[in-house]
């Protein structure tokens, strides 16, 4: 053994290798500069031999085993680092030339490191993971992971017999993260980060950051290089950045990926390039203009339905790739086809191999596990008062809408994330420093979330499933507001499911719940929903839901599909929820969901309905585009309505009835003189009605009704809607259209003052009352 090179070893810092407790291997391992030349050393166990390759000088040196575990080290009569590699024998009789990984400086800039501890980094996810980078002309692969807490982090793998000792990263103290790079790794390698705990517990983490993880049950992280793909959506992302989507039309179709029957060759799902012209063949045929897909960040248990997620930077690996996924999405939006993702910041799975505990301590969640454990759930619930948990979620939103170009994020319960009693008891819960039950941390984290967003994001849309009182979800962060476009309208969803579930004798005690979204409705960006979660194992499929026998049950579903659409605010309906005798996520290979063409032309008609007609969508939020006729036939089950633009030959004369009886000659106030062309019934005999239809133009006539001065009669279909289209006189003289700042009459995330307003409404009410007679 040479003695110099004995001596010039610091044992102490070996046994902390050799014992896996080293956060600062670049110290010891790698090429130092010393007075007596260049010291090498590595460690490699199960190695026999060791020798350095002198490129520059084109000489081999053997490196002298020091340490019988594995610590070889190498002394060169050289004043300056050569580029070398080592050549190493392993036990098994195999020989491997490698880089050594040690030789090289950390890569991460001290900017975005001081940006990550402030949580303003924006782009993290170029930094922290892994990624094929070139350091001074040497391809591989840099890993980086932040565990302020724990006492070392190793890097392991398939290509380093998943072995802690091997490869150590190296620590940045005042920031937590640990880095290295590897070179010469290729993409494909499985890795996990070995983290021993200051308690001495040795665990295996997947990458928070990984762009791809190993299909369940495997819960390894893949080196891949993010989103590689050759994106060709231009037209359709600057269209995207430039219109106002609250002044669009906006008809979503909530699918699962697995709502498509199986593949018949064995495989258990279909890969995102297969499912792409399925997905946008369906929603093309129906007229959806957006697809909302239900979570495809990676997540372990199918029964979640990714609701719990596992690796928040990975498409799912069920079907197939990021690359594959950025496929079908660019392919959608060729086709005309928004894409919205479903998103779950509020929570994330409890799996071992996630984020819970990650570095020992609780990182990413609360310590106290009334703040850090949903009870219901069972899942851990994110600190949003730490700077880089909020970075972690606020640049994976990014990630989303920039990598991979979704339209919109729907995040998944926001109010289990405004209120810290959430889903809990009496004594389960932790007060806010005010002593109330508002989660401000997660109030700042959403504003900021917002703030971020669309600026990084031009056109890009939230949309919060909400189902609280809390005030000002959607509108712009800086007025105060949570910074949300859209807001779930929970309370029409339940009201109106609730109505509907009554049979039609006794909906009329329960007339308010139809009409009461309207006193609220400015309040927010709203939008209407029918979704998995309103046919999921509690509630039953949405046909079971309706009272009557088949072809009432068929009626009702008609009259609910209409409402929703007629109603102002954007909609959201789960695929076939027309069909609705099962759920479509629970189909098994070799079943067919359960299919009724009449059915299917009546959604595609009522579509095709909404979108071509401006009154529906235009002026959703603002008091110019909606005007009730009359909302005070509780006994008749009746709603009549219009729907207008500025311009009055596209408003739309709106007629529901929640009965089951037919009104011939039924009276209806219009506004104004003019022909009225019923365009659309939904008990027509194409969609499975009684034909209870108008065939004929109806022409007003000079009789009060509804409080005012015109009315025509019509026949009013059972369990069903008609829909007129208003068409002036020509000997009557039009109002001018109004220039009016669309900005003046809509609400400002605030109820109006309507008091002027609600006194006249009370007064038409006490006189329809007294003296409006209707046939029975």
């Amino acid at each position: 053994m040479n003695e110099k090179l004995y001596e010039m070893m610091d044992w102490a810092r070996i046994e902390g290798l050799v014992y896996s407790e080293e956060d600062n291997p670049h110290d010891l391992l790698g090429a130092h500069v010393t007075k007596e030349g260049v010291l090498i050393q590595t460690f490699m166990p199960t190695a026999v031999r060791v020798e350095v390759l002198d490129k520059r000088r084109n000489e081999t040196y053997l490196m002298e085993q020091e340490d019988e575990v594995g610590f070889f080290a190498a002394l060169l009569p050289d004043k300056t680092i050569p580029v070398y590699q080592l050549r190493v024998t392993f036990d098994d009789g195999s020989v491997k030339v490698i880089t050594d990984p040690y030789r090289f400086e950390p890569q991460i800039p001290v900017k975005v490191l001081q940006q990550w501890e402030a949580g303003v980094c924006q782009d993290i996810w170029r930094w922290l993971g892994a990624h094929r980078i070139s350091v001074d002309g040497t391809e591989g692969i840099h890993f980086a992971v932040w565990a302020p807490d724990a006492m070392r982090v190793s890097l392991v793998g398939d290509f380093n017999l998943w072995d802690g000792r091997r490869l150590p990263m190296k620590r940045h103290p005042q920031y937590g993260v640990f880095e290295l790079f590897i070179p010469g790794l290729k993409e494909g390698s499985l890795y996990k980060y070995e983290i021993k705990a200051r308690n001495g517990l040795t665990f295996l983490k997947a990458d928070p950051f990984s762009f791809r993880n190993e299909m369940r049950p495997g819960t390894a992280s893949i080196v891949t290089d993010g989103v590689s793909f050759d994106w060709d959506d231009e037209e359709w992302m600057e269209n995207r950045a430039a219109a106002e989507s609250t002044r669009s039309p906006l008809i979503a179709c909530q699918i699962h990926l697995s709502a498509f029957p199986k593949p018949d060759d064995g495989r258990e799902f279909y890969n995102y390039r297969e499912l792409a012209p399925m997905i946008a063949g369906y929603v093309k045929d129906t007229g959806y203009t957006h697809v909302q897909l239900m979570p495809v960040m990676e997540y372990l248990h199918d029964e979640c339905r990714g609701y719990q997620t596992l690796g928040f930077y990975a498409p799912t690996s069920r079907y197939g790739t990021g690359a594959d996924l950025a496929w079908m999405i660019n392919y959608l939006h060729k086709n005309g086809i928004g894409v919205i993702l479903e998103w779950a910041p509020a929570h994330f799975a409890s799996d071992v191999s996630g984020l819970c505990g990650f570095d020992g301590t609780c990182l990413f969640e609360h310590q106290d596990p009334r703040q850090g454990i949903n009870p219901k759930l069972g899942t851990r619930i994110f600190n949003y008062g730490r700077n880089q948990v909020r970075n972690f979620l606020i640049s994976n939103a990014i990630y989303w809408c920039r990598c991979y170009h979704a339209d919109a994020l729907m995040l998944d319960r926001v109010s289990a994330m405004l209120y810290l009693d959430y889903d809990r008891g009496d004594g389960g819960w932790v007060a806010n420093m005010y002593g109330g039950n508002e989660n401000l941390e997660a109030v700042d984290f959403l504003r900021a979330l917002s703030r971020d967003l669309h600026a990084a994001c031009p056109g890009a849309v939230l949309i919060a499933s909400e189902n609280s009182a809390w005030p000002k979800v959607t509108g712009k962060a800086s007025d105060d507001c949570l910074g949300f476009d859209y807001k779930w309208n929970s309370g029409f969803n339940s009201d109106v499911l609730s109505y509907m579930q009554l049979d039609p004798l006794f909906r009329g005690g329960s007339h308010g719940e139809l009409v009461f979204s309207m006193v609220y409705h400015y309040s927010e960006n709203f939008m209407l929903t029918l979704t998995s979660s309103d046919t999921d194992a509690s509630s039953g499929p949405l046909y079971s839901q309706m009272p009557g026998r088949a072809e009432n049950k068929l009626a009702n579903i008609r009259a609910l599909l209409g409402y929703i659409i007629l109603h102002p605010g954007k909609k959201l309906l789960l695929k076939d929820i027309e069909h609705a005798d099962e759920k479509p996520w629970e189909i098994t290979p070799g079943e067919e969901m359960v299919q009724r063409p009449q059915m299917s032309a009546f959604l595609k008609d009522l579509i095709s309905l909404y979108n071509s007609s401006p009154a529906l969508w235009i002026d959703d939020y603002y008091v110019s585009g909606f005007e009730w006729i009359n909302s005070i036939s509780a006994n008749e089950n009746i709603l009549v309505f219009l729907r207008k633009t500025d311009d009055p030959d596209e408003t739309l004369l709106a007629v529901c009835n929640f009965s089951a009886l037919t009104y011939e000659n039924y009276r209806i106030g219009v506004p104004f003189r003019g022909t009225y062309k019923e365009i659309f019934n939904s008990d027509d005999v194409r969609y499975g009605g009684s034909g209870a239809v108008n065939a004929r133009a109806k022409t007003s006539r000079a009789q009060e009704c509804d409080m005012r001065p015109d009315m025509i009669e019509i026949t009013v279909p059972p369990l069903g809607i008609s829909v007129f289209r208003c068409k002036r006189s020509q000997n009557q003289t039009a109002a001018p259209k109004k220039n009016k700042n669309r900005t003046a009459g809509k609400r400002k995330n605030t109820v109006p003052d309507q008091t002027a307003e609600k006194i006249s409404v009370r007064e038409q009410i006490e006189r329809k009352i007294a003296t409006e007679e209707r046939p029975l």
